[in-house]
């Protein structure tokens, strides 16, 4: 809204840690909905790339 003073961040929608239900800061953390706390710290984060058609008119 014009005028307010709140960030984008503060907008942001309220990601909680599946596993004890704490809300969630990192962006790693809010990709895996899962906290630091409540994550193996062996588990490494996985990410799969994918092949994507290129969208029309870029």
């Amino acid at each position: 809204m014009p005028g307010d003073a709140a960030g984008p961040e503060l907008l942001a929608e309220r990601v909680t840690c599946r596993g004890c239900g704490r809300p969630l800061h990192d962006p790693q953390s809010r990709m895996l909905r899962l906290g630091p706390g409540c994550r193996h710290p062996a588990e490494p984060v996985r990410r799969r790339e994918v092949e994507q058609e290129t969208l029309p008119g870029l």
